[in-house]
């Protein structure tokens, strides 16, 4: 046998080996791919990295976001922050499997799912979620996860603009209420996609804000514009504290806030390098600026504070820094790091000024600070991601190149902007009616505030009988 019939042998049998390997060996995405080709597709480090990322979600939640609040309010108001939170994450997680993931993410109208997925019906072992690549798939359930930690900490985020001040059932009822009517809608909005190849063959199923083009890569307007929003409608309707402006109310454990917001940066990576929804380069790049944003916007506030009283504080460096986190949080796959840095330089002054001054100017009782932080600086970056994302300044455009190719001269900045404002618009208005709706409801029939004795003693121990600390 010659050399050339043992190649033209060998190619044969090598042509009829890839014939009969899975259509993942095809260049390009898979069109409509069948269960069994779905299943090829999974790759167990990017489930893994789901499962990982979803961990550090929740710790943002709890113990994190519990800590941070709980030390920024009085000794007698602490362990109230740490139930609200804790039961809030619980109950959003019964709802998320109850009816919130089929009314988030599943067919519908632009504006809202369906029930098709109520219980999780039809989801298993063998059903996949597409991730943004389309030629990946992760198993549906370690989507399902990673969506409902995101969903269990949005409504805890609201707590902070009214902490010690509201009963905490009137609270979860209105938490209840305000996933349902709020979150499930703009999640739906801005995240839903359903067609035969992503956003390249039109028509399809979309969610309205994604069908019109806008980025928010992990939750800008889902979940940091959603929850200050309804913190600000909230901390207005309940009214102030008894004593607001009159005496001192200095957080009682900046040690505590500290380590709480220690363990928000951690877990933000889960959340916003997550968001890719498998592990690559844009993952490590949604890694990396989030932590430069953060940074930055750390040394912005601690330079405005020195600026302003000639001394840093604490307090200014950690509220900075969730600011940072906010504002890259809708442009952490979009912008380059060199984008992210200005992002959170530009953001920690524009809160700052919130915060200190428009505050104080309207008179309304943010108690944390959250419309001051995570709504403004939700809306920041938000409308930021129209900017940074442009790839003449380093940006990726609309996500990966390899789903959609940047051909130069084809991003228009303006008309992305413009786009980025209307979702932000869509987010303020809609949050802010079901959230003004929902409070004045639970007012009128149950009531928000606990009496003034109540109050003035605590809700620690007038509402759960308990004391964070015991001497």
């Amino acid at each position: 046998m010659t050399i050339q019939t043992k190649l033209a042998g060998l190619g044969a049998l090598s042509a009829s080996l890839l014939a009969g390997l899975p259509a993942l060996a095809q260049d390009g995405p898979i069109k409509n791919p069948t269960v069994e080709q779905m299943a090829t597709m999974v790759d167990k480090g990017d489930t893994t990295w789901m499962l990982v990322s979803s961990a550090l979600v929740l710790m943002m939640a709890i113990p994190a976001l519990a800590l941070f609040y709980g030390g920024l309010v009085r000794t007698k108001n602490m362990l109230s922050l740490l139930m609200q939170v804790l039961v809030i994450v619980s109950i959003g997680a019964v709802m998320w499997i109850a009816v919130g993931y089929s009314l988030a993410f599943t067919s519908g109208s632009p504006y809202i799912g369906g029930l098709s997925k109520a219980m999780l019906a039809g989801v298993g072992t063998g059903t996949y979620a597409a991730t943004f690549s389309n030629n990946v798939y992760i198993p549906e359930y370690a989507f399902v996860i990673f969506q409902m930690t995101f969903a269990c900490i949005t409504p805890a985020l609201i707590i902070g603009a009214f902490a010690e001040r509201i009963k905490f059932w009137p609270l979860i009822l209105f938490c209840v209420g305000w996933s349902l009517l709020a979150y499930y809608p703009i999640a739906h909005m801005v995240w839903y996609w359903a067609g035969p190849d992503f956003l390249a063959d039109l028509p399809g199923d979309y969610g309205l804000l994604w069908g019109w083009g806008a980025l928010d890569f992990a939750g800008g307007t889902v979940v940091h514009i959603n929850a200050g929003i309804a913190g600000l409608v909230g901390c207005i309707v309940v009214g102030k504290r008894i004593g607001h402006n009159k005496e001192p109310m200095p957080p009682h454990s900046l040690t505590l806030t500290m380590v709480g917001a220690s363990l928000l940066w951690v877990g933000w990576f889960g959340f916003n390098a997550g968001s890719n929804l498998e592990s690559n380069g844009l993952t490590a790049l949604a890694f990396l600026n989030t932590f430069v944003a953060t940074a930055a916007a750390t040394l912005s506030w601690v330079l405005v504070e020195q600026v302003r009283h000639g001394r840093p504080s604490l307090l200014g460096a950690v509220t900075g820094a969730v600011a940072g986190l906010v504002a890259i949080t809708p442009a952490a796959g979009f912008a380059s790091p060199g984008g992210a840095l200005v992002l959170g330089l530009i953001v920690s002054p524009i809160c700052y000024a919130f915060v200190s001054s428009v505050k104080k100017k309207f008179g309304y009782d943010d108690s944390l600070d959250v419309f001051g932080v995570h709504g403004v600086g939700g809306i920041v970056g938000a409308i930021g991601t129209g900017i940074v994302a442009n790839p003449s300044l380093g940006g990726q455009g609309w996500y990966d190149y390899t789903v959609f190719p940047a051909v130069p001269g084809t991003y228009d900045m303006g008309a992305q902007v413009f786009t980025q404002l209307k979702a932000v618009c869509v987010t303020v208005i809609w949050t802010a009616v079901v959230s003004l709706v929902l409070f004045y409801l639970i007012k009128l029939v149950f009531g928000l505030r606990p009496s003034s004795d109540d109050e003035r003693q605590g809700l620690d121990q007038t509402s759960h009988g308990e004391s964070a600390y015991n001497y």
